[in-house]
């Protein structure tokens, strides 16, 4: 059976037409991205899709969203789209139709990937536990949070709004970070530090702490610059990031009664080499009393370049067959 898995986020909608056998995800074809401030709802951009895909469409879809996927209207968290499922099947030519959060599916795909695409971050080596919790985030536009249920009967993702849970500052650069943010947000969540907007926010607290004049810079060349080490400022702001990510990682990880830890996401993926040799280890496990109980979860970074659309045909599956 052929679907058409789409994953929708705050910057981008990525589609890709997938192959299911039983419960299984047999292939995900080409990727589609297409971006969404070019397109001013989800019917106009499937348009796009299929008009680049050549051929017909299958008559079936799974939808990962970047908000809470229940209810009769669907508003995007980082993105203007409003969504009612009800009238997707008329609007899209579809029959059959799944729609799940965007980590939900992220968490449905960590079941689904080999262990070669599972890279050890820090922690102990081998399999992900195959009972218990799995805490799956993932920094991008915003910050994704679910978990993976696991047991001997099967698995289970759930999505959770875990990014929207309060920053808290651990030392006094942090406390520069929030005083900043304060200025332009009644409620400072860990996503406005722990996501790929937030770096410039990061970079002006550092500057204002060394009393240094910058101007003002978006994100992705911001990104560019620190990836790359051409600006020194940048650099220090990207390890603050990696070492508030480590931490918020540890929150979740408590929080859900973890036995692992699973970083995705675009950005997440982007950092795979260099979050081992940041300060995301130290934050994470700093947890006081439960610092023995940190450093023994395996933490990893997914290596699939698309777990939200793998994730979004294998939470199709799950349903078709249950």
């Amino acid at each position: 059976m052929e679907i058409v898995a789409v994953d929708l986020g705050g910057t981008h909608a990525r589609f890709a037409v997938a192959t299911l056998d039983g419960r299984r995800v047999a292939q995900l074809g080409p990727e589609t991205v297409i971006r969404a401030a070019e397109h001013v709802s989800l019917a106009s951009a499937w348009t796009a899709f299929a008009a680049a895909h050549g051929r017909p469409l299958p008559r079936a879809a799974a939808i990962a969203v970047a908000a809470p996927a229940d209810g009769d209207t669907i508003k995007m968290t980082n993105n203007p789209w409003v969504i009612r499922p009800a009238e997707l099947p008329e609007k899209l030519g579809i029959d059959a139709l799944a729609m799940v959060n965007d980590f939900e599916a992220v968490a449905q795909s960590v079941a689904a990937l080999a262990p070669a695409q599972l890279v050890p971050l820090c922690g102990p080596d081998g399999p992900l536990p195959a009972d218990g919790v799995v805490t799956v985030l993932g920094p991008g536009t915003g910050l994704g949070v679910a978990m993976l249920v696991r047991s001997a009967g099967g698995d289970r993702a759930v999505a959770t709004e875990g990014g929207h849970m309060d920053f808290a500052p651990l030392d006094a650069i942090d406390d520069q970070i929030l005083a900043l943010l304060r200025q332009r947000h009644r409620r400072v969540s860990v996503e406005r530090v722990v996501a790929g907007p937030a770096l410039p926010d990061i970079y002006q607290a550092l500057a204002m702490i060394e009393q240094r004049p910058v101007a003002p810079v978006d994100d992705r060349t911001l990104w560019t610059r620190a990836l790359e080490g051409s600006d020194d400022l940048a650099v220090a702001a990207l390890e603050r990031f990696c070492m508030s990510l480590g931490a918020v990682a540890g929150d979740l990880a408590l929080a859900q009664g973890a036995g692992a830890v699973v970083v995705a996401g675009g950005l997440g993926l982007r950092l795979a080499a260099h979050l081992p040799r940041s300060g995301f280890r130290d934050r994470f496990v700093a947890k006081g009393r439960f610092e023995a109980r940190m450093a023994a979860l395996p933490v990893r970074i997914v290596t699939h370049p698309q777990p939200g659309l793998l994730g979004a045909a294998a939470a199709f599956a799950a349903r078709l067959n249950a």
